[in-house]
């Protein structure tokens, strides 16, 4: 109250209604602050029990994943299948496999765009 003598107003009200506003707002801040120390601690305790993935289940998904993405590319044409490997296991752009192949550039877009579209539909992806 000393440090906030200032703003009092005598207009708005009386001394004791002020000081009892002011001991209002105190215990409600001291309650909120409580709370919100124990839902703190609530949340860490949580995310100390609890793992942050399960890893075996992420190698079993990324092996099944693996598997689906080849059967899918066995089910590719054979210039297809080379086109996509090139590209997307390899790195290379699309000039790099058009070189590579020895092809037209524009031969080896469409090779890629037709081999997308098979995996896609093979994948059961949604556009």
């Amino acid at each position: 109250m000393w440090r906030k003598a200032a703003r009092f107003r005598p207009d708005r009200g009386s001394a004791m209604t002020w000081v009892l506003t002011l001991a209002h707002h105190r215990a409600v801040d001291r309650v909120r602050a409580a709370r919100a120390g124990v839902e703190r601690e609530h949340r860490a305790a949580l995310l100390d029990r609890m793992p942050a993935y399960d890893e075996v289940t992420e190698q079993v998904e990324a092996r099944l994943e693996q598997q689906r993405v080849r059967r899918c590319l066995g089910a590719l044409t054979q210039l297809q299948r080379e086109a996509v490997t090139l590209a997307y296991y390899r790195g290379l752009t699309y000039r790099e496999v058009a070189q590579l192949l020895t092809l037209p550039l524009g031969t080896v877009k469409t090779r890629l765009r037709d081999g997308l579209i098979r995996l896609r539909d093979c994948l059961g992806v949604s556009v």
